[in-house]
């Protein structure tokens, strides 16, 4: 499974992209802004291409979609939540977007989460961010 990020609106205080897998458009997503250097929790994580695992979040105790190998970043997830203040460099997933916010945000996540889990008992996912 291939996942795309393509961030599309940068504000101060936050990014708006839209996540598709396999080239279909899936939701919107919220990420902290972008910055040339980075504040902890404070900062989106670098563009680039990652390997997607499921674990299991001491934060969520639960199973997450984790980002693995990010450059000065760790615990980075795929998660639920609506603003920029919501995540500390994570991803998060809705199906409506404004300015700075995203809805819908639980019930986008289950179904991307089980999409990632089922993609995962066949063979590797990763991310790509642009």
């Amino acid at each position: 499974m291939q996942i795309t990020l393509k961030r599309t609106v940068l504000t101060q205080a936050s990014t708006v992209g839209k996540l598709s897998i396999d080239g279909r458009f899936v939701c919107y997503t919220i990420e902290d802004r972008v910055r040339p250097q980075k504040i902890d929790a404070n900062t989106a994580i670098p563009a680039g291409t990652y390997d997607v695992i499921i674990n299991e979040s001491p934060r969520f105790k639960r199973k997450m979609p984790r980002l693995m190998d990010v450059p000065d970043f760790t615990g980075i997830l795929i998660h639920w939540g609506n603003k920029a203040g919501d995540t500390e460099g994570c991803i998060l997933v809705g199906n409506t977007v404004s300015r700075n916010f995203i809805g819908n945000s639980r019930a986008t996540f289950n179904k991307i989460f089980k999409r990632i889990d089922d993609a995962l008992a066949g063979g590797p996912v990763t991310i790509t961010i642009a």
